[in-house]
């Protein structure tokens, strides 16, 4: 192995390190949304609101630094990250209210997003011949750095230690990518289109606007149901830290093994068959208590896997004069979406809750029908991802045939 390919792997595994910090502050947050809410007295929706300024600050990066990738270049986007990541925890640690979380959550999507920034366009071009494969491979340590985030967050919590060393839990990692960000030689920009303004006009294209439409979707349905699972499942009579954790294994493992998927099916193939199984998935979640509620999670956590990575690979691939500017912008515009929908996730919880207790149900019955009533909405999200979806493979199988 050259020196090169030695440095290459080393930065991989740099990106990797810093996907799975940007992960686990996912799954922290999900698993302290009781405890801050007993802590501060928030309602779900405040919740909601503190949740989306994570998924507000990430989409701010990624646009950004998709503007600034081809001046500034991978490196300096990493340390960005990094600074982020560490000012975020650190505020979020000593924060004493609404607007102080609001604040810190921000910049920790901010860092988050600009991991996406970097990352993203700096492996497809150290991969340029199989950027599918090595993107879903990185996004394997998104759901890795859930499982690990989700047993960190329920034994922490069932030791009846603070949400405040759950956050501090982060710092150790986030120290371990800075360092090697830092001192890792980062390639030059090599196969991607370098005028900004040639990737931006790339971005008006048909297909890129329709992708960009269905990544609002593909990521709702994904971390939309992943970011509320503890408030939506707690009183399901399983455990809802544990149904994170299996659900992401479940999808590392995918994310790991998808090339061989991909490239027997097709990705729009991949994303139609993510659609149907999610779908069914997050429905049966909907109707499942006791242990059955595991069985529907596994279901979808294999309608998930493939979504993001496939996403961004499939504009990688099919819009490359995008370059990486229309990576992170695919990226941004989903979890933008995600930060749009959070509140109102949370208020079809309180909603849902205040219903139930005007039919004078109490306790876990009032939030087991609030948990299941949002489940029943965000079905609404895969399921119109199957019309868009097949509509794409129609179009693309009508285009190759055409072609060949």
């Amino acid at each position: 192995m050259t020196h090169q390919e030695v440095t290459q792997r080393k930065l991989f595994i740099a990106c990797c390190i810093a996907l799975t910090v940007t992960s686990m502050t996912f799954a922290i947050r999900a698993g302290i949304l009781t405890q801050l809410s007993e802590s501060f007295g928030f309602t779900d929706t405040q919740l909601g609101w503190i949740n989306s300024m994570a998924f507000l600050g990430f989409p701010v990066a990624t646009v950004l630094g998709g503007l600034l990738y081809n001046s500034l270049g991978p490196k300096v986007l990493s340390v960005v990250a990094f600074v982020g990541h560490l000012l975020g925890l650190v505020l979020t640690i000593y924060a004493t209210g609404f607007w102080s979380l609001l604040i810190s959550t921000f910049f920790i999507g901010f860092a988050n997003g600009a991991v996406e920034a970097a990352c993203n366009p700096l492996i497809a071009e150290s991969y340029p011949n199989k950027k599918t494969t090595m993107l879903n491979r990185f996004h394997v340590w998104f759901p890795g750095g859930i499982v690990i985030g989700a047993l960190i967050s329920k034994v922490f919590t069932d030791l009846g230690f603070s949400w405040q060393s759950q956050i501090a839990v982060m710092i150790i990692p986030t120290a371990v990518y800075g360092w090697m960000m830092l001192s890792l030689k980062f390639p030059e920009a090599r196969h991607f289109e370098t005028s900004t303004s040639k990737n931006a006009k790339a971005l008006l294209s048909p297909l890129f606007l329709f992708m960009v439409l269905c990544m609002t979707l593909t990521a709702t349905a994904e971390l939309g149901t992943q970011q509320w699972i503890e408030r939506i499942l707690s009183a399901s009579g399983a455990s809802p830290m544990l149904i994170l954790a299996m659900i992401t294994g479940l999808m590392a493992i995918g994310r790991y093994f998808a090339g061989p998927l991909i490239q027997r099916i097709n990705p729009v193939g991949v994303l139609l068959f993510s659609a149907v199984v999610s779908t069914i998935g997050i429905y049966s979640m909907s109707i499942a208590t006791g242990p059955m509620v595991y069985l529907a999670a596994i279901l979808f956590a294999i309608g998930v896997t493939y979504f993001w990575p496939t996403m961004v690979g499939f504009i990688a691939e099919q819009v490359p004069a995008a370059g990486a500017l229309g990576m992170s912008v695919i990226a941004g515009v989903g979890i933008l979406a995600v930060s749009i929908w959070n509140p109102v996730i949370g208020s079809w919880i309180d909603s849902a809750r205040q219903q139930a207790q005007e039919q004078n149900l109490t306790g876990g019955a009032a939030d087991l029908v609030a948990g299941q009533a949002a489940l029943s909405n965000l079905t609404l999200f895969p399921l119109m991802l199957i019309i868009a979806f097949t509509g794409l493979f129609l179009v693309m199988r009508k285009q190759s045939h055409q072609s060949s």
